[in-house]
């Protein structure tokens, strides 16, 4: 076993001398197509005539629980097994794409081969109830050319667990050296992540640089953009827990702005429309040209993305309370979960130093605005740390009753097929009743985004500060999200 054991690392550790290929290129798009005949036709309908084509007459199959078996062997075993009886049980193999790479093999600057890793997981249905995961593994495949025909000679299965998560736990995501080098060549200067797992946060990772020459520490602070619309609804639906705020009143009774005191719609405009996005204000009152604020729309009549309502909130808020949001989001969320790096705008105590500046597409430093006054709606100020503490606390529900987190969590508004508007948060509807609440943030130097799966206890922050940094997501997303994570992907891109 040693002999084997000795040769699965070396197939492993060879991989460092070869460049992967892009994955427009001809040969991944090969390796693929013969990936999904031999497991999406072949394994995944126990079709043994594919396995019986595409395995070379020297196949070897390396399994870290099963020992080794070879082409006869394994075809006997896949017939005698998991494919004796598929109207009992059925298993189906599951390819993580993200995860796929391929690395070409020359000889004398001939092509004769290609090695293929990747992750992958495996579902089972048993006598026809409903298909349920099975298990998660990292494979490594060696594809050869014999008489210029594919055959995979080599398969190691390894890794198994019996967990979906742990399959995205690659090697890249825990090599700083790697990530490192992924960010230069993405140019993404600073890049924050927090991992929630159990309903707690784990991990809090900040990789790059803040400044030319200065390394991003853990605390780095970034401006976060639109991710300050969840801290302001999250202090009003506090206040709506609380019985001090309600939901559906009218907002005219505590603020009016003077742009709209002569419309009707002032009178109609509640909480509910601005935390879902149905006020009929658009985005800013700056992209109109008088410059002024109008309703272009009866408001609670359709979805329009507004941070000028979430500003109207602001001003109700500290009209009827007699308090600054910020003094507001302190008393409710900051101070009790420690927020101490977390602020709606800069004052002396700000760290500049731990200031991560924002960058354009091309590298270049935006000057950085030092806002005075809170926005409701955009540049808070925030660590990864601090704000996956306040994700926390909303998978937690702290300091909402039942009925208010289920009007959060409930489908306010339409957006795109399976995405909506809830309150303060937008909504993926995986269906079944499995679901992701989400929001993003896009200012010049940043592209932030979050993700909390209320249901399976998980999260993740992605904090960037550059204009492009929406471009690292999906590598993120797959990696700690998996399954779901694939799922947020298709509904986005649908």
């Amino acid at each position: 076993m040693r002999k084997n054991s000795i040769l699965i690392c070396l197939f492993l550790t060879t991989l460092s001398a070869y460049s992967q290929v892009d994955k427009n290129s001809n040969l991944y798009k090969t390796i693929l197509s013969k990936d999904s005949l031999l497991f999406n036709i072949g394994f995944n309908t126990c079709n043994i005539s594919q396995f019986e084509n595409l395995l070379s007459e020297k196949f070897e199959f390396f399994h870290d629980k099963d020992s080794i078996s070879y082409k006869k062997e394994f075809l006997y075993n896949l017939r005698n097994g998991l494919c004796k009886s598929p109207t009992t049980y059925q298993s189906r193999r599951e390819l993580v794409s993200e995860s796929t790479e391929i690395y070409p093999l020359y000889k004398s600057k001939v092509l004769y081969g290609a090695i293929q890793t990747g992750n992958h997981k495996f579902f089972e249905t048993i006598a026809g109830n409903k298909e349920t995961f099975a298990s998660s593994a990292r494979f490594t495949h060696v594809w050869l050319l014999e008489n210029e025909i594919w055959k995979l000679t080599k398969s190691l299965s390894y890794n198994h667990q019996d967990n979906d998560i742990a399959n995205y736990q690659s090697s890249f995501f825990d090599n700083e050296t790697e990530i490192e080098k992924w960010l230069i060549e993405n140019k993404v200067p600073t890049l924050g992540i927090g991992v929630i797992k159990d309903g707690k946060l784990q991990q809090v990772k900040v990789f790059g640089e803040i400044k030319k020459g200065i390394s991003a520490p853990y605390n780095t602070i970034f401006n976060v953009a639109s991710l300050t619309k969840p801290i302001t609804a999250m202090v009003t639906l506090k206040l709506v827990s609380l019985g001090k705020w309600n939901l559906d009143e009218p907002i005219y009774k505590y603020w009016t702005d003077p742009d709209v005191s002569k419309d009707k719609n002032c009178k109609i405009l509640t909480t509910r429309h601005i935390l879902s996005h149905q006020t009929g204000f658009t985005n800013w009152r700056g992209n109109n040209k008088d410059g002024k604020l109008h309703f272009e729309f009866e408001p609670g009549t359709k979805y329009q993305y507004s941070g000028e309502g979430f500003e109207y909130l602001r001003k109700a808020l500290e009209a009827k309370f007699h308090k600054s949001l910020n003094e507001l989001a302190s008393e409710l969320i900051f101070k009790p979960l420690q927020m101490t790096d977390t602020k709606y705008f800069w004052d002396d105590k700000t760290d500049s130093s731990r200031f991560a500046i924002g960058y354009d597409e091309k590298g270049v430093a935006y000057e950085t605005e030092k806002n005075k006054i809170a926005n409701g709606a955009d540049n808070l100020l925030t660590t990864v740390e601090d704000y996956g503490n306040f994700l926390v606390s909303i998978i937690r529900r702290e300091g909402l009753t039942e009925k208010v987190f289920g009007d959060m969590v409930s489908h306010q508004v339409a957006t795109k097929k399976d995405k909506y508007f809830g309150l303060g948060f937008e909504l993926y509807d995986f269906g079944e009743g499995e679901y992701a609440i989400s929001h993003g943030g896009a200012d010049k130097g940043c592209q932030t985004i979050v993700f909390v799966l209320p249901k399976t206890k998980q999260g993740l922050i992605i904090f960037t500060n550059v204009d492009d940094g929406y471009k690292v997501y999906e590598k993120l997303l797959t990696h700690y999200l998996g399954e779901y994570g694939n799922k947020i992907i298709d509904i986005e891109t649908k």
